[in-house]
């Protein structure tokens, strides 16, 4: 009875739920586009992100997730070989020959055998520390933009396959432990490399946070409705209950309460707001019932304008990237057009 009762109302929230679920729709694709460009949570809320969730389930994508963590996970492989590769290389430095005999201790370590033990122990370091630059030595070719790591993969391969042919017959001397020491020192360097760029993408992640995912809009009746940011507008007046996040910047028509500021202004206590007071969007309510007027949403807000001053300053980071790039290329013509020189005069003309 309580159903056949009220079937107007039955269809009316049926109606509601079809119209809301495109704009969930739209949200959710809206997160996956960022998802798939960036590599990791994008958004105001983390709302955005499960609904980019359920949207690739639904649409059979399982297999990219995981890639919001890209960075993580590729810090967390440098720092797993570079520990992995140091460890290796305690027992490469203990039976080089040329350490021993710089330490007096050739007599003492040497025994029978010992640079088949010292060749497998850098042909794990070689394979396990040094595979990423190996790829690496690839990507750059695929591209045509060679940079260093087709130098330092140059420089390990080559000090690899010389040092197995001494091993294996070939007079000359080893050079092992340059290979282990530089495969230590690069994959070293690119953990510590990977641990700040996620710490600057994490910046702008924390920032979006900030801000709430819908807010409530007082409609000319008076009634209340829950819209998403993107539908206020300039003049609208939005009611913020307490201990809510303010959706955007605004002034109070009515109301009283502290807002807590600090994570934009810095300022440790949270300010008393009153009637014609200023707030600012994606700061915290108080213990008051507030109605604000919009005066700024989108890019006018004083959130965005920050977000943007961050993004600026990654750009400036990516500009300085794209000058060390410009001379890791000039680094590594000149360093292999200087060895393939050397070579040529030291085979045709001193005839070695």
């Amino acid at each position: 009875m309580k159903h056949s009762d009220h079937p107007t109302e039955e269809a009316n929230t049926t109606d509601t739920k079809t119209a809301l679920k495109p704009a969930r729709d739209e949200v959710a694709k809206k997160a996956y586009a960022l998802y798939e460009k960036e590599g990791r949570p994008q958004g105001h809320d983390k709302q955005n992100w499960l609904e980019a969730e359920a949207q690739m389930s639904h649409d059979g994508s399982d297999k990219h997730k995981g890639h919001a963590d890209h960075h993580a996970h590729m810090a967390a492989d440098f720092r797993k070989r570079f520990w992995i590769s140091l460890v290796l290389t305690v027992p490469i430095l203990v039976l080089s020959p040329m350490l021993q005999k710089l330490v007096g201790l050739r007599e003492a370590i040497h025994f029978p055998g010992d640079i088949y033990v010292l060749f497998g122990f850098s042909s794990a370091v070689f394979w396990y520390g040094g595979w990423p630059f190996l790829q690496g030595l690839f990507d750059e070719l695929k591209t045509r933009k060679p940079g260093m790591m087709i130098l330092i993969s140059v420089a390990i391969a080559t000090a690899y396959l010389y040092s197995s042919a001494v091993v294996f017959g070939l007079t000359g001397k080893m050079f092992f432990w340059e290979l282990a020491t530089l495969v230590d020192i690069m994959l070293l360097g690119h953990w510590i490399e990977m641990k700040s760029v996620m710490g600057a993408s994490k910046a702008l992640e924390e920032l979006a946070k900030l801000m709430p995912s819908d807010a409530h809009k007082l409609m000319p009746d008076g009634s209340v409705k829950d819209v998403t940011l993107g539908e206020l507008a300039v003049n609208d007046k939005v009611l913020i209950k307490p201990g809510e996040k303010i959706p955007a910047d605004g002034v109070i028509v009515d109301g009283e309460s502290s807002v807590n500021e600090a994570m934009l202004t810095g300022e440790s206590t949270p300010a008393a707001k009153k009637t014609g007071a200023k707030v600012i969007g994606g700061a915290i309510n108080g213990e008051g019932s507030l109605t604000i007027e919009v005066k700024g949403t989108g890019k006018d807000s004083f959130l965005s304008q920050v977000i943007d001053l961050v993004k600026q300053a990654q750009e400036s980071k990516s500009k300085t990237q794209d000058l060390a790039n410009t001379a890791a290329l000039w680094l590594t013509i000149v360093a292999l057009g200087g060895g393939v020189i050397t070579l040529v005069v030291w085979l045709a003309f001193m005839g070695k």
